[in-house]
């Protein structure tokens, strides 16, 4: 899986999943530009990525916004010429039952972690078309298949991103270029961590493994279909989940 000579762009880049992923697409070659909204954190995952020999770029961009992404579409293709892997990582959450979900909290994740989806595709695409190849990765989640409680506003963004996904897939297979969407379980983040240990204990009854995931675990699956081994490969969500949607 060498991505030797790629340009990869990763949202949410600079912390927890969307971070393993930068780190490990620039260990195999590619040079990464991550955008978020900690300029703190941007710089020293950048500088991670530069140690590791790669070349980068850090942004703080508001993904939910059409002109920083485009002025960050323009920004990355003036750094490194062009774009070869788009990851939508980034997402949000604001979790409360559906009849006490304000409707700011509703408009904030949709806006997050759909709407960005749907920016940086439009934008980021125009060069791999001009290119007639390319990779799109979204990131979606097992709430987007099987929903969960407390969760509507996030469950609803995932589910988008897999239709997103399919949609994609499909407007430009022709200019080879493939869409596909990972889909996370359980996995070993600082969102995860705020669990309490009886809830942590329902969770991994859920799990068929036993066990929550790895940042890499994700990132090990995001490589694959940045690959040139997944080629052949388009419109499809692979669960990451230790056999929770099974």
């Amino acid at each position: 899986m060498n991505l030797k000579d790629k340009v990869a762009v990763v949202t949410g880049g600079n912390r927890g999943i969307g971070k393993a992923i930068a780190l490990k697409l620039a260990s195999c070659g590619a040079a990464v530009a991550i955008c978020g909204t900690n300029e703190a954190t941007l710089q020293e995952t950048a500088v991670e990525i530069q140690k590791s020999g790669a070349k980068s770029l850090g942004r703080k961009v508001d993904v939910s916004r059409s002109g920083e992404v485009e002025a960050f579409s323009k920004a990355v293709l003036e750094a490194f010429g062009k774009v070869d892997i788009l990851v939508n990582n980034a997402g949000i959450t604001k979790d409360n039952l559906l009849l006490r979900m304000s409707e700011q909290e509703w408009d904030e994740v949709l806006s997050i972690n759909l709407k960005s989806a749907f920016l940086m595709t439009k934008y980021f695409v125009k060069p791999m078309m001009k290119a007639r190849q390319g990779r799109i990765i979204n990131i979606t989640s097992v709430s987007g298949i099987r929903g969960n409680a407390g969760q509507a506003n996030y469950a609803a963004s995932k589910a988008g991103m897999i239709g997103l996904t399919k949609t994609t897939a499909r407007e430009f297979a022709s200019r080879n270029i493939t869409c596909n969407a990972v889909a996370p379980g359980f996995i070993k983040t600082d969102m995860t961590s705020a669990l309490g240990d009886k809830v942590l204990e329902e969770v991994l009854k859920e799990i068929p493994l036993g066990v929550l995931g790895e940042t890499a675990d994700i990132a090990n699956a995001v490589l694959f279909f940045a690959s040139e081994d997944s080629k052949y490969i388009t419109g499809q969500v692979i669960c990451v989940d230790g056999g929770m949607v099974i």
